[in-house]
């Protein structure tokens, strides 16, 4: 059951994606005016990303880009969704977040991930391997340490700004990442990843494990979906395609390309194997007209009880993208998502 006291709030995830025809250079453009766009709308926060070595998304340097988004922007929360940690020094993530902290107070999200590089090549590039995944835990003490000034992994090393300020931190998980959140006593960012039935399960266990800390002394759960409105089902539907296509493709051939026109999609001759993974990128998104889409949410945020749902949604129109949000932030602003019942 949904506890919160307050409308659940909505955010934006933008992960900077090209488009067919324009360069990462104006997806990252794109990226700080669609940040403006956000604000003006009235969602809460807006997060950036971190991918290395794929050529059709623009957003590496998720700190850097933050930083741009930030000074762009005026009230709207800024953060990363998120650092992987695994692919930094705590000391450097403390400090690149303190800058930020120093020059936008009281605006800055610090969201944290455990993924490293997706191929050995760009792992090797980084200097780090899998294994340093499964140190996320220490990797995040040590980071966390920075910030109180009392981390014991390099004695007598400090992190100047970062050092005395409170920058909020939020561990992005699937399954076993959510017991690392609720260990540090961190809000929690989750999707469905391995289906609704495993993200509920480790929801339930956050909470039941959940040590309060400085950071949170209660736990806090933000719900990460896929989400297009539009006049009718269908032409939602065409709006998560380009995305659903660049994931299909990239399964296949190994390269995430830029996103290319719905109709241009659909209207294409694939293989079996190519629509099976189509569909199956498709499979969860949540997609319809306005009632659709606020029963479908409505209905996530009872089960879930989330706080918060971190929207993203990439298409080709970035018209289309802006509507669709502009549609979604008016039925949060209607509180559209309150009263419906599970469905588990």
């Amino acid at each position: 059951m949904n506890a919160a006291s307050h409308p659940t709030r909505l955010a934006v995830l933008d992960r900077s994606l090209t488009r067919q025809g324009y360069d990462h250079s104006q997806a990252l453009r794109d990226t700080v005016r669609f940040a403006r766009e956000a604000e003006a709308l009235g969602y809460h926060r807006f997060w950036v990303s971190e991918h290395h070595g794929v050529p059709g998304v623009a957003g590496s340097a998720p700190t850097v880009l933050a930083a741009a988004v930030a000074a762009a922007t005026s009230h709207i929360r800024i953060g990363t969704g998120g650092v992987m940690l695994p692919n930094h020094q705590p000391l450097v993530v403390a400090e690149q977040f303190g800058v930020l902290e120093s020059l936008y107070p009281g605006r800055i999200d610090m969201g944290l991930g455990r993924s490293v590089g997706f191929t050995g090549g760009i792992r090797r590039a980084l200097g780090h391997d899998r294994r340093d995944a499964e140190d996320f835990g220490a990797q995040l003490a040590e980071l966390l340490g920075y910030f109180t000034g009392d981390q014991k992994a390099h004695p007598g090393v400090h992190a100047f700004p970062a050092e005395g300020l409170r920058v909020p931190a939020y561990v992005l998980a699937t399954g076993a990442g959510a017991d690392v959140a609720a260990e540090h006593g961190l809000p929690l960012v989750i999707a469905a990843v391995g289906g609704q039935e495993r993200m509920l399960e480790a929801i339930t266990r956050y909470r039941r494990h959940f040590r309060p800390s400085a950071w949170s002394a209660q736990p806090y759960v933000i719900v990460a979906a896929g989400v297009a409105v539009a006049e009718t089902t269908e032409r939602a539907r065409r709006l998560q395609a380009p995305e659903a296509w660049a994931t299909a493709f990239s399964r296949t051939r190994g390269v995430f390309p830029p996103l290319s026109p719905a109709g241009e999609i659909l209207s294409s001759a694939m293989t079996a194997r190519e629509r099976t993974l189509f569909e199956e990128a498709l499979h969860g998104q949540i997609h319809g007209t306005e009632a659709e889409v606020a029963a479908a949410l409505a209905a996530l945020i009872e089960c879930s009880g989330a706080e918060e749902v971190l929207v993203t949604m990439n298409t080709f129109d970035q018209d289309e993208r802006l509507d669709s949000y502009r549609r979604l932030a008016h039925l949060a602003g209607a509180g559209a998502f309150a009263g419906a019942a599970c469905g588990r």
